[in-house]
Order: structure tokens, then C-alpha cells, then sequence
């Protein structure tokens, strides 16, 4: 698990793949299975003050992961040791899984949930045998999946920069953890805004949650602004024009004709971002077939 302590990168760097990783979600898991973990690790069970023995709050705090993400035949032998990074799981098989945790957790304990979390998480997709290629998009999708499901709060609220120093755990920015957990919020009429502790963690959720209902007013949706229908009309008025293969740049619709000429338009479902496929003529209602999510579309 990566442990930022220099400067903090901000943005959407990795929001593609972030966003590939919530598709790979609902794909592997099924709507159903995803919607098993519509509340999210309460505040209050993961909890560790100073005075709580460490060994036996760690313990705790790992068994309250594994009963979030229902691996009751998991076991978290947990222990400290000086490395680089913060963390750090043996994904052997089972049912005993190792975790080290940088020592500097023996004094920074409001943290450890979220180490402890992104680990775990390392866990369950290795039990899916879902992963990313290369190193990188996998923890990509540990850190989205941490979050998606209902624990990578904690990871966010890790979070803090002032003037002096900085702490971030975890492969995504500030902002796209945000943007995950605003995903989630939408998706399961949660309010995560009353959970953080770090001022810098809020602010970062305010602005993924901005970027969150952005997806949710792209045309063809009817939410779409006037400016985006005004560009959809013009770019679907070329792409029947001149043929299929028009690009909604920034949007993420393209066009393309079926077997028969007509014109079709592709974008992604705002929910679970897969992208869905309609004819390009006029007002229409679909069902993502991934996440069941009911649009309002203007093709």
C-alpha cells in the first residue's frame, strides 16, 4: 500500500481506470452482491484510541474488515515492522493472511482502519481472482474497490496536508477517492460527509462529488445542460451526415450505424460507467443491464 509523504498529487489522473475498476465491480460481483454492501463500516467500529491495548485494537479492527466484506473463513495475523511503504498483505491461501503494518502506526492509530481496509481488500479480490494488469491499476482497483464497498472512507479521510507536512494512504488522489466515494454515496443514498475528521478529506469529497454529477449530466441524457445538447444535435447531425466514428470528446458518446445504416449512439451508464448502446433518434428510457439503473435519454 502506497504511503504518500511528500507532496500530494490532486486531479484525475487515474479516473479512467478508476472508473474501469467500478465497471469490473459490478461485472464480477453482480448488482445483487454489490448492493449487499449498501452501508458502510461505521465510524464508531473502527475506532482506536491511545489508550486501547494495540494489539488487541488492531485484531479488533481487522476482524470488523473481514465481517464487512463477509470473508468468514479469513483469518488477519497482524504485525509491525519499519518499512517504506504502510502496509503490506501475503496473499497466500488461507485461511491465515499476514499483514505488517509500517511501525509508525503504533503512534498514528486513527489510521489504521484505513491501512487495514486497503489490506483486507487485497483479500477479497484475490478470493474473486479479480485484478488489473501491472502493479499500478491493481492498486487502482484495490483502492476503488476499498471504497466502492464501503471502507475506503476511511482510506480519504486518511488524508491531511498543512503547511508543514502531508499524509496520504493509497494510490488515488485526494479527489478521486472522493470521486468513488461519491459514486458510492449516489448509488446507495448515503451521506458520508458527517464521517470525516480531516478538514482537507471533505474538501476533497466536495469536489469528487462534483465531478460524480458531472457523469449524470452528459448527453444524451436529458440532465445534460443546454450547451452539451446543443454539441450532441451538431455531432449527431454530422455523424448521420458522414458516417459512424464522430466523438463526443470530453462526454463520452460516439456513434456508429447497425447493420441496417441506422445510427446508434454509445456512452457510459452514469452509475456503473458500462458503456450502453441506443439507437440515435429522440427521446428514450433505458436499463443499464449491469447496475439496473433507469436513464432519461434524448439520443
Amino acid at each position: 500500500m502506497a504511503d504518500s509523504g511528500g507532496p500530494v498529487v490532486h486531479g484525475y489522473p487515474h479516473l479512467d481506470t478508476v472508473r474501469a475498476a467500478i465497471t469490473a465491480l459490478y461485472k464480477r460481483l453482480s448488482y445483487d452482491t454489490v448492493h449487499t454492501f449498501d452501508t458502510s463500516v461505521a465510524p464508531a467500529d473502527v475506532a482506536f484510541s491511545d489508550q486501547d491495548d494495540l494489539h488487541l485494537g488492531v485484531q479488533r479492527i481487522a476482524r470488523e474488515m473481514v465481517r464487512h466484506l463477509r470473508l468468514p473463513d479469513a483469518r488477519m495475523i497482524v504485525s509491525f515492522r519499519g518499512m517504506e511503504h504502510a502496509a503490506y498483505v501475503e496473499l497466500a491461501a488461507g485461511p491465515e493472511y499476514f499483514i505488517e503494518l509500517n511501525d509508525r502506526f503504533r503512534t498514528h492509530r486513527r489510521d489504521i482502519g484505513a491501512a487495514l481496509a486497503h489490506e483486507v481488500m487485497h483479500v477479497y479480490l484475490h478470493r474473486l481472482d479479480l485484478s488489473f494488469p501491472g502493479t499500478r491499476d491493481n492498486e487502482i482497483l484495490t483502492d476503488t474497490a476499498t471504497t466502492y464497498l464501503g471502507a475506503g472512507w476511511l482510506l480519504l479521510d486518511a488524508y491531511r496536508e498543512d503547511g508543514a507536512s502531508s499524509q496520504k494512504l493509497g494510490y488515488l488522489t485526494p479527489e478521486e477517492f472522493g470521486y468513488v466515494l461519491a459514486k458510492r454515496a449516489l448509488a446507495f443514498g448515503e451521506a458520508p460527509e458527517t464521517w470525516f475528521t480531516s478538514a482537507q478529506a471533505y474538501t476533497a469529497y466536495t469536489k469528487g462529488l462534483a465531478q460524480a454529477r458531472r457523469d449524470e449530466q452528459q448527453p444524451p441524457l436529458t440532465a445534460a445542460g443546454w450547451a452539451g445538447r446543443r454539441r450532441y444535435a451538431k455531432d449527431r447531425r454530422y455523424a448521420a451526415d458522414h458516417g459512424a466514428g464522430v466523438r463526443g470528446g470530453g462526454a463520452g458518446y460516439s456513434f456508429s450505424t447497425d447493420g441496417l445504416g441506422a445510427l446508434r449512439v454509445s456512452f457510459p451508464c452514469p452509475t456503473c460507467l458500462q458503456r450502453i448502446r441506443v439507437p440515435a433518434r429522440g427521446r428514450v428510457r433505458v436499463r443499464c443491464a449491469l447496475c439496473r439503473s433507469v436513464l432519461e435519454c434524448d439520443a
